[in-house]
Parts: C-alpha cells; sequence; structure tokens
C-alpha cells in the first residue's frame, strides 16, 4: 500500500507521540533495577601503613560496607602515605580525586580547627578524661564538620604523644637545646613551641624518617604505635615519661560524596564510621602500650622529664590566648572545656575520698 505524503507525515507524528508518552510514563514509574542498583566507589586515603591494627579495622570496615550494601559500595584505600601528606589528600579531596580520608589532629586542623582542644598540650590527664570531655563536645564537632564540607564519620583517639630523642630530655631547658621536629603547617604546634621558646625545625610527615638519620633534626613527637610504625623510634631511641598531649584522629567523607548517596547508604556509613572510630580508639590505646614494651625490650630507653606543672600551665594559657586571639580555638572552647575538667576532678577527687 502507498501512502500518501499527507499520510506519511501523520503517521510520523504518531510515532513520535508515542514515544513521548512512553518517555513521560517512564520517568514517573519507579526506579528501573539499573538505577536503584547504582553503584558508588568511596575512594579512601590514610597515613595508617598495610598489616598494621588500625589497617585491618579498616579493612573490615570495607567488608561489611560491601556486604550490607550488596555491593552497592564499595571502598578503595590508598594507604601508607601513598596519596601525600594529609594537605595534598584534602587537596585532592577538593578536586574529587578522593573522597575520604582518615586524619590525624593536623589535618582536622585544616578542617575544623576548634576540634584539636582535645589534643591541647598538657590539658589532659587521663583516658577518661578525654573521653567524657569529648563526650560532650561531640555534636558541635559535627555540626562544625559539616559546615565546611565534611560528613564526620568516625572519632578516634590515638593514644598519648610523647617526645622521642636521640639524647635524654630531662626538662624544658633539655627541649630547648634540642633540634626538635614540627609537622610543616601545624598552626597548635607553632604556638605551642613559640611560646615555649622552642625554634622546632618544619619538615613534612614524608621527610622526618631522613632528616632523624642524617641528624637535620633529632627529637620528633608521636604516640609510641606511630613512631614503631614510621621506624622513627629506631633512630630516636629515649622517650619522655611525660606525654605532652594526646592524639586525636577522624574519618571523614566529603559532603559532595556523601549526599549522593541514597538514605539507606549515608544510615549504613554513618552507623558503621561510628563503631570504626571507638574500634580506632580501643586498639590503639592497646596497641600503644603493647608496641611500647616492645621497643623497649629493642632498646627504647624511658627518660623521666621533671616539667614544673605551674610553667606548664602558664605556657599553655598563653598558647590558648594566643590560638584564641586568631579563632583556631575559640576561648570559650577553653573555657568550656576547663569548666568540664574541673568539674570532672573534682568529682573524681570527691569520689576516691568517700569510705
Amino acid at each position: 500500500m502507498v501512502l500518501s505524503a499527507g499520510a506519511r507525515v501523520r503517521r510520523t507524528v504518531l510515532g513520535l507521540g508515542l514515544l513521548l508518552l512512553l518517555a513521560g510514563l517512564g520517568a514517573a514509574l519507579p526506579d528501573s533495577p539499573a538505577r536503584a542498583e547504582q553503584r558508588y566507589t568511596l575512594k579512601f586515603a590514610t597515613l595508617i601503613p598495610k598489616g598494621t591494627g588500625p589497617m585491618k579495622v579498616l579493612q573490615r570496615w570495607r567488608r561489611e560496607l560491601e556486604e550490607r550494601s550488596g555491593g552497592r559500595l564499595k571502598l578503595r584505600f590508598y594507604p601508607g602515605g601513598i596519596q601525600g601528606d594529609e594537605p595534598q589528600v584534602l587537596k585532592k579531596i577538593r578536586f574529587g580525586q578522593l573522597q575520604g580520608a582518615t586524619f590525624t589532629g593536623y589535618g582536622i586542623g585544616r578542617i575544623y580547627s576548634p576540634a584539636r582542644i582535645l589534643e591541647f598540650p598538657f590539658l589532659f590527664d587521663s583516658y577518661a578524661e578525654i573521653d567524657a570531655v569529648r563526650e560532650q563536645l561531640m555534636p558541635e564537632f559535627r555540626k562544625g564538620f559539616r559546615e565546611r564540607g565534611y560528613e564526620l564519620l568516625g572519632w578516634a583517639e590515638l593514644g598519648f604523644i610523647h617526645f622521642f630523642s636521640r639524647k635524654p630530655i630531662h626538662s624544658l631547658q633539655d627541649l630547648r637545646r634540642q633540634r626538635v621536629w614540627i609537622w610543616e603547617g601545624d598552626r597548635l604546634s607553632e604556638v605551642w613551641f613559640k611560646v615555649a621558646h622552642i625554634s622546632p625545625i618544619p619538615l613534612s610527615i614524608a621527610d622526618v624518617y631522613t632528616s632523624l638519620s642524617t641528624g637535620l633534626i633529632d627529637t620528633v613527637y608521636a604516640t609510641p604505635l606511630a613512631a614503631a610504625a614510621l621506624q622513627w623510634a629506631n633512630k630516636a631511641p629515649y622517650m619522655t615519661d611525660v606525654p605532652m598531649a594526646n592524639g586525636i584522629g577522624a574519618v571523614v567523607v566529603s559532603n559532595r560524596f556523601f549526599r549522593r548517596l541514597p538514605e539507606d547508604l549515608q544510615a549504613l556509613l554513618r552507623e558503621t564510621g561510628a563503631r570504626v572510630g571507638r574500634e580506632l580508639t580501643r586498639i590503639s590505646r592497646v596497641d600503644n602500650d603493647k608496641i611500647l614494651e616492645v621497643l623497649e625490650h629493642n632498646g627504647l630507653r624511658r627518660t623521666s622529664a621533671d616539667l614544673d606543672p605551674v610553667e606548664l600551665r602558664h605556657l599553655s594559657a598563653q598558647a590558648a590566648h594566643d590560638l584564641a586571639a586568631e579563632d583556631y580555638i575559640p576561648q570559650r572552647l577553653f573555657d568550656r572545656t576547663r569548666t568540664l575538667l574541673s568539674r570532672l576532678r573534682a568529682t573524681t577527687a570527691a569520689a576516691s575520698t568517700r569510705p
């Protein structure tokens, strides 16, 4: 049958209309299986070396996410600093090359610096104090991270930080005579060392081992676990008994990535990330004690530092004043933390005197 030109036009128009109708119906129908099963890959960097206890915690997290999401959410790890120092990792997250990472206090300071109140030098005396104060401050921290473009999934305490040195350090005067490393760009350490009249040598963390080997520096600060994993303790065999600070860490993803996820995967990340933070805290505290025994067996020597508590309080107050002036850690947060600690210590002292 031969159609006229008009009939062919009408058939074409009818066909186009049918296609548009089907397209409209398709838009109104529930998500297709292909769309509902969309897969996401979280590229995740960490300074944690392979084979360590904390890295095993992260690997278990990866397996749980993939299993519970039915393969919709995958984690791809870049351990041992292969994606660079923490400032480099933050830059890659901003450019979308990475979506998440673990950070120490140094990186946390570049995201939300007030959270570094939890690792302020010579402020906390015990893990119990740290845990109690952190519980009160965490809602504020989560809000602060979110406002700066990150979802704080988990919080990790890395343990107390000590000085490791080539020669024993017994006092602040001894410390002032050392060539002390400072993480380049770490504002908290810069201010504290300045008020303590210590002139540190700023370096990237990647350059520390080589600099210890060549003698450019002779003193570093780290948790025992980090000093062992990074082999710093091999070059600096003396550790001060008095810890200088509490190490903090965070498990974060970018808001840009997090908000693209369906609600069930967001909830899964939040739930498992919080548990990972707690497990990293637990294993770090246990492993710090264990590795310290190993280090001592291999020649590490603890040195007793005769540090004047009054002098330390004076230095910390001056550093707090300077950091508050530039709003790195607001004065109200210092005041709130000191109030929480005073109440906690008073309660603890009262409990210890009861019969």
